[in-house]
């Protein structure tokens, strides 16, 4: 492992906000940090980079313990959840400064600086002030800066929230790239397509890693069924199956809804009474497998 970190935690006055956390970073991996708002993810991240100090717990970066210790050496590259690059300073310019604060001149800056341009696919923007890119493209040059100095290990908080459904696609494409070339990547995120992305995922909420493991496994573990639901109108029809017994969870999932049951035959027969004597068009019903989200929500009533 690249880096490793060992029964982690960290509280804000009675807030505690991680508590017991153990991961480890391989090469070529990507690790994804899946949950909500709250759960500890950018905390992780600020103890990883040692931005902030732990309250128990042990790091350590090829095996030599680095524990309260900042990051040095320029092995580890961080990018954090809001845009930290400078709006008034061009594409170029940005590049620029961040290469002279790791230390990186002459031709090794010129070559890495053409190289990410055209790896984050801003080349033809190389001119146009940061705080005048779309939401996509500001991601894609704070990743470019990111990686000015080579780092072996990359954290990214949350990269994508907020950014366009095509910019996600492309920006993951690149962390693909990157997972290739052998970077060991930790990237946190609330969302669950993401998560299906990474090699190992850890599903946190509240500080507390729930599960972990690959995606396969993940799913593996529900032992549930899912019954997936079209009804109109949606709204209606998820009061009416909230209130079935051998119901467990009724969750939208796009226009559809995901009803995690016990028993999906006799479950599906009451669904199909019970919307046909409210009035409740039912469109279709039919078992699937379990999505990273239905695995979360379980996890999440469980506790």
């Amino acid at each position: 492992m690249i880096l490793e970190a060992e029964d982690l935690a960290r509280s804000y006055g009675e807030v505690q906000a991680i508590r017991g956390l153990s991961l480890g970073l391989a090469e070529g991996t990507i690790t994804g940090l899946l949950g909500p708002d709250g759960a500890g993810k950018t905390t992780t991240m600020r103890l990883l980079t040692g931005l902030i100090r732990l309250d128990r717990g042990t790091t350590r970066h090829r095996g030599r313990d680095i524990t309260g210790r900042r990051a040095t050496g320029g092995w580890l590259g961080y990018m954090p959840q809001r845009f930290s690059l400078y709006g008034d300073l061009t594409v170029d310019e940005n590049l620029r400064f961040y290469a002279e604060l790791f230390g990186v001149r002459g031709e090794r800056r010129k070559q890495g600086t053409e190289r990410l341009l055209a790896f984050a696919r801003v080349t033809d923007f190389r001119r146009r002030r940061a705080a005048a890119l779309s939401g996509g493209m500001k991601q894609k040059l704070a990743l470019a800066c990111t990686l000015i100095h080579d780092p072996e290990v990359l954290l990214l908080d949350e990269p994508t929230t907020g950014v366009d459904p095509v910019s996600r696609i492309e920006f993951w494409q690149i962390l693909g790239e990157l997972r290739e070339a052998g970077t060991a990547l930790l990237v946190s995120t609330p969302y669950m397509d993401e998560a299906d992305r990474c090699d190992h995922v850890l599903m946190l909420r509240d500080g507390i890693v729930m599960d972990e493991g690959t995606p396969g496994e993940l799913r593996a573990r529900f032992k549930r069924a899912i019954l997936e639901v079209s009804a109109q109108p949606m709204a209606r029809a998820i009061r009416l199956l909230e209130a079935l017994e051998g119901i467990r969870e009724v969750v939208p999932f796009g226009t559809r809804l995901h009803v995690t049951v016990d028993d999906p035959a006799s479950a599906a027969e009451a669904v199909r009474r019970a919307l046909a004597e409210a009035d409740v068009e039912l469109e279709a019903i039919t078992a699937t497998r379990p999505s990273l989200e239905d695995v979360f929500v379980a996890l999440a009533a469980e506790r």
